[in-house]
C-alpha cells in the first residue's frame, strides 16, 4: 500500500475487540482510536480494552468526534448491532466526518430491497462525501451470497441454488450462545421469537443478493425458525444446559421465482452440533458441490472486515456490497 491505512474502531464490543487485534496485527494499518458508549470502558487505554496485552497510549472514546479532535483517520470498522434502523445514525456520522466505513451490519450488506430509505440515504451522504460505506461478514457477506455467486461463474446454466450452514457453537463467544437461545426454555424461545428477537440476521439480504445479481425475479420467500433441545446435559465455558432446554436454533429461507423455488438457505447453530461444516450446492450446468470446513465464524469476521479495507479505499464513492468490488482476499 501506498502508505499507512489510519484506523477507528467503532465499537467495542466482543467482534470488534477481534477486529481491532487483527488491525493492530496487519501491515499497512494503524489503529489510532475506538469509539464505545459503555462508559465502563470510555477512558480505558484501547490496547488494554480489545485484549492486546500491551497499551496503545490511547483510550477509548465515546463519541467519533473526541477520537478524531486528536488524531486524524482514513476509515472506521464498524461493529455495533445488526439493524439499519439502529446503525444508519451511526453510519452517517462516519460519513460526514470524511471516513470510509466498512461495517458488520447484516441489514447493511444488500439494503436496497428491505430497507431501500435508508440505503438511499446513506449512499447519497457517502457519495456527497466522497467516501465509500461496505459492509461484510462471514454471512451475510461471503458464504451464502458471494461465494455462491462466484462459483456461477463457472456454470452456463443455474437453476437452483442451495447454502447449508452448521455451527458448533459451543466454543464461541458467550453472546452468541445468547443469541441463539442456549439455555432458554423452548417456551421462552418461541416468544422471543414471536417477538422478533431470536434467528440469524441476513438472509433476506442475501436472497436479494444472489436474486439480483443473477437477474431472477423474487416473487416471494419464506422464513421459519425453529429451537433445537438438548436431550443431555450440554456444558460451555459460558453456560449449563439441562436437557429438554434449548442449546441453537435451525432457521431455513426458501426463496421463490416465478418458476418455483430458486434458492434456499439452512443455518444452523447450536452447542455440541455435529459436521460444522458450509455446503454449497448449484444445480445447473453443470451441477456443482463445495463443502468448506474449519470456517470460525468469529475469526473469519475479523479477517474479511480488514481484508475489506484495502477495496472500499480503492472504491469510488457511495454505499457498496460485495458483489460491486474486486474479489476481497487477505493482503
Amino acid at each position: 500500500m501506498p502508505r499507512e491505512i489510519r484506523v477507528i474502531q467503532y465499537g467495542l464490543g466482543p467482534i470488534g475487540c477481534a477486529v481491532a487485534r487483527h488491525v493492530v496485527e496487519r501491515e499497512g494499518l494503524t489503529l489510532v482510536g475506538g469509539v464505545d458508549v459503555d462508559l465502563a470502558i470510555v477512558g480505558q487505554d484501547v490496547g488494554t480494552v480489545i485484549g492486546l496485552g500491551r497499551t496503545l497510549g490511547f483510550g477509548a472514546d465515546e463519541r467519533l468526534a473526541d477520537v478524531l479532535a486528536r488524531t486524524s483517520a482514513d476509515v472506521a470498522l464498524h461493529t455495533t448491532s445488526s439493524h439499519l434502523a439502529q446503525v444508519t445514525p451511526q453510519i452517517l456520522e462516519i460519513v460526514e466526518a470524511g471516513l470510509d466505513v466498512v461495517s458488520t451490519a447484516e441489514e447493511l450488506s444488500f439494503p436496497w430491497r428491505a430497507h431501500p430509505e435508508e440505503a438511499r440515504e446513506i449512499d447519497d451522504a457517502a457519495r456527497q462525501a466522497g467516501v465509500t460505506v461496505l459492509a461484510t461478514g462471514v454471512n451475510p457477506g461471503f458464504l451464502m451470497d458471494t461465494l455462491p455467486l462466484a462459483l456461477s461463474g463457472i456454470c452456463q446454466q443455474v437453476t437452483h441454488v442451495e447454502v447449508r450452514r452448521t455451527i458448533d457453537a459451543s466454543t464461541r463467544r458467550g453472546p452468541f450462545q445468547a443469541k441463539i437461545g442456549a439455555g432458554m426454555t423452548v417456551e421462552a424461545f418461541r416468544a422471543e421469537m414471536e417477538a422478533g428477537r431470536m434467528g440469524h440476521v441476513g438472509l433476506p439480504e442475501s436472497i436479494g443478493m444472489l436474486f439480483s445479481t443473477l437477474g431472477v425475479t423474487l416473487v416471494r420467500y419464506e422464513t421459519e425458525v425453529e429451537p433445537i433441545v438438548a436431550e443431555k446435559t450440554i456444558r460451555t465455558e459460558h453456560v449449563e444446559v439441562p436437557p429438554g432446554r434449548v442449546i441453537g436454533l435451525r432457521q431455513v429461507a426458501q426463496a421463490y421465482s416465478e418458476e418455483g423455488e430458486f434458492l434456499k438457505l439452512t443455518f444452523v447453530a447450536a452447542l455440541d452440533a455435529a459436521e460444522e461444516q458450509d455446503t454449497i450446492a448449484i444445480t445447473g450446468t453443470p451441477n456443482l458441490e463445495v463443502t468448506l470446513r474449519g470456517t470460525h465464524g468469529d475469526l473469519a469476521t475479523a479477517a474479511i472486515v480488514v481484508n475489506a479495507v484495502r477495496r472500499v479505499r480503492e472504491a469510488g464513492p457511495g454505499l457498496v456490497t460485495m458483489r460491486d468490488l474486486p474479489i476481497v482476499t487477505y493482503w
